[in-house]
This record gives structure tokens, sequence and C-alpha cells, in this order.
């Protein structure tokens, strides 16, 4: 797919589909993380500058150079062959008498065609001269091994720019393709290099951000264990004993419990543990307002305990007991 790059107001840089700004949203489009793709080609690229893969380039690229001595010594006969020709054809001409027209007409035209033919070997030659790959020195090629050396160190630097790397992608790399379909989470990367090699890359996309710091089915099973004989502060203060950290990194934090308890629909330690009707469910019971309820409870018409200080109250009522105290009203 055709795509360009988005990464502005704090969100992750993604490559997105083009189609969907040529043709609106109706277009069926996909869109990449831009760190997947960045670090598939950072690590192609440091594979590729690794020491004994340059090494092996440049045996490759002095070979080709002894195959083109070899090449060069015939071409190099074939302009001194089309010399020779040219210049007996141009002596002949020389020693022809002048008052012979015909055979004087006739070397001349022979001694340019084969000045001709000598300049069409010369711009053959020059032709195939200019096609020739760079050619290193030896000390070219211990100066090419030594930077290899130093590569991973230079591309990894704090101090190494975005702008640096693109510099040294594009000498080597002429284009990419991304190959995706927005509902499989695998995708291909095409890589088209300056020597005219491609080289098809197999990736996986990244999981969405959600996924990244969602909690573990393994952390969400041990804050429904917890909360049997836990309260939420007790919770994080085990969890921070324990150096158990949310996908992030960070510690757990009551906002944090709430929300696993929230998300799963699990019960607090005061759910859990329970044994009376709440003031609501008493005051449904008893045909009185809340407030009536807890009016009585301050008097101790109505009984209720907590089971830990700041816990709302746990009123033991049953029909008879409502009944009674129902009598004791006003």
């Amino acid at each position: 797919m055709t795509v360009r790059y988005t990464g502005n107001g704090g969100i992750r840089p993604t490559y997105e589909c083009l189609g969907r700004w040529e043709h609106g949203n109706k277009a069926t489009c996909t869109s990449i993380p831009a760190s997947a793709v960045d670090n598939a080609i950072s690590d192609k690229i440091l594979s590729l500058l690794k020491p004994a893969q340059l090494e092996i380039a440049l045996k490759v690229i002095h070979s080709i150079g002894k195959a083109e001595q070899a090449d060069d010594r015939h071409w190099k006969l074939s302009i001194e062959r089309a010399q020779y020709e040219a210049d007996r054809a141009q002596r002949q001409y020389m020693l022809a008498e002048p008052e012979n027209r015909l055979v004087a007409r006739t070397l001349e035209n022979a001694w340019n065609r084969r000045l001709q033919e000598l300049e069409q070997v010369e711009q053959d030659y020059a032709a195939h001269c200019s096609k020739k790959p760079w050619q290193p020195t030896e000390t070219e090629s211990a100066d090419i091994l030594r930077l290899a050396e130093q590569i991973p160190a230079v591309w990894n630097a704090p101090s190494s720019t975005p702008k640096e790397r693109k510099r040294i992608i594009r000498i080597l790399i002429e284009d990419v393709t991304v190959i995706a379909e927005s509902w499989k989470s695998d995708f291909s990367i095409g890589i088209r290099f300056r020597s005219g090699v491609c080289e098809t890359v197999p990736l996986t996309k990244p999981g969405r951000r959600s996924d990244e710091v969602r909690h573990s089915d393994t952390t969400v099973a041990l804050v429904r264990e917890l909360s049997l004989s836990m309260d939420d502060t007790e919770i994080v203060a085990y969890l921070k004993d324990n150096g158990i950290l949310t996908k992030t990194g960070t510690e757990f934090t009551l906002d944090s419990i709430r929300w696993i308890r929230h998300k799963h629909k699990i019960p607090n330690l005061y759910q859990n543990s329970r044994q009376g009707l709440t003031v609501p469910e008493a005051a449904g019971l008893l045909g009185i307002s809340a407030g009536k309820v807890y009016y009585y409870i301050d008097k101790g018409i109505i009984p209720a305990t907590r089971q830990r200080p700041g816990w709302p109250w746990e009123i033991a009522l049953d029909a008879g007991k409502a009944s009674e105290i129902r009598s004791l009203l006003p």
C-alpha cells in the first residue's frame, strides 16, 4: 500500500494507507505502527553493515574486479586491432599514386571505414567503463571494515538523529513497500535496495495500546483472591511488598485496584464478608427513610455493627425483629 506518516497530538506514529485520504472513509484501509517498520529497517541495515557481511561483499567486489580486468584486456586488444587496421589503411592510402584516382578513392573510403570502426570500439569501451562497479583499494577496504565495527554504536548513539539515520538508509535502500491487510495481524515489507536486489521481510503488527497496558489474567485472578481477605489499601500494600508491578512497570494504586474490580466485577472485602442488611435495605424493610435508620441506629433502637472503622453499617434483621422494631417506632 502507499502510505503516509502520521504522528501528531501525542499519538504514537503510524504509517497509514493513503486510500483513506484519497477516497474518503469509504476506502478499506489499514495502518501500521511506525516502530514496527522502522525497527525492521534498522535491523536490516545493521545486519548488512556487519563486518562479516561487508567482508564477504568486498571479496565479491574484488572477484568481480578480477573478471573486469580480464574483460579490459579483451577490450584493449580490440582497440589495438582497430587502431592497427586504421593505421594500415592510412599507409595504403598514402602510398597510392595521385594520378590513379579510382584506387586512391577506394583506399580513402577503406581508411574512413577503419577510422569509424576504431571510434565505435572506443565509444563502446567508454560506455563499458562507465558501468563498471567501484573497486576499493586495499586501504579503503580496511577502512570500511574498521568503520563497520563502529556503526552499531554510532547508529544507536543518543546523539544520532533520525535525519542522519535516514541518510544512511537512502544510500542503501531505494524504497520500501508495506503489504498489509486491516483484518490480519501479519504483514510484510518489500525492500528494494539500490543494487536492484529485492527482499521481503515478514512481520507482525504490534498489539494495540489497550492490550499493552491491560492487566494480565494472572493479576486479575490475584486481586480476586486477595479481595476475599483484604481491602483495597491492603491489596496495594501486598502487591508493593511482593514487587508486583503493572504491565507498564509502575506500582499499583488504589485507583488501579478499584478499576480492576470494576472492570472484572470483583466484589471488595466488605461485599465478600457482609452478613447483615445495608441501611437502604433496612429502610425498605421497615418502611422508613434511610435518614431515620441512621437516627435509630444512633439511638440504639436498630441494632447495627461495623466490621471495620469507616465501613458501612450491617443490620441483622429478620421478619420478626423488623416487626418488633416497628412497634417501638413512633
